[in-house]
């Protein structure tokens, strides 16, 4: 069969995916009438003074936008814990799991707590390489970590969206 036959059935069946989204109440979260439209611009974070922290906050305003006129407060608190995944014959660690907890609380602007919650989730990495090696693969899996935690975060409050005050 050729591509040629394939394509209009491939842009068909977007075209109906895309019209059952319509069909069932789809809205973008942020857009128009978004549940979160308020959100947008609107959130002070502040989060624990460590690289995991830094690396989370930074996702957070990313994702929620730089804060303009605060409207709500969101605090982070970050912990992360170091294990051993894979130690091989000679007794060596060779992989390590990084496991990370996220609690937060979103506060209005009187300090009344709207929402709360606890994410939590690890990455791994490879401590097989030289010593430079070992320590950007550190590194990198806090930065993902973190990253990861931000977004399980951002989802959260997203879903709970539609119950802030306006």
């Amino acid at each position: 069969m050729s591509s040629r036959t394939t394509q209009p059935a491939t842009r068909r069946i977007a075209l109906l995916g895309l019209l059952s989204l319509a069909g069932c109440g789809f809205a973008p979260v942020f857009g128009g009438a978004g549940a979160a439209v308020g959100l947008r611009n609107a959130v002070a974070v502040t989060a624990s003074e460590t690289l995991a922290g830094f690396a989370l906050r930074s996702r957070l305003v990313d994702r929620l936008g730089p804060v303009g006129t605060a409207r709500y407060a969101l605090d982070v608190r970050v912990e992360t814990a170091r294990t051993a995944a894979a130690i091989n014959s000679a007794g060596d660690t060779t992989r390590f799991n990084i496991v990370g907890t996220a609690g937060w609380v979103l506060t209005d602007k009187e300090g009344r707590v709207l929402l709360t919650g606890e994410s939590q989730t690890f990455t791994s990495f490879s401590a097989t390489g030289s010593t430079v090696a070992t320590q950007t693969a550190i590194r990198d899996a806090r930065e993902r970590l973190a990253i990861t935690l931000a977004d399980m975060i951002v989802s959260s409050i997203l879903a709970q969206a539609k119950d802030l005050p306006s």
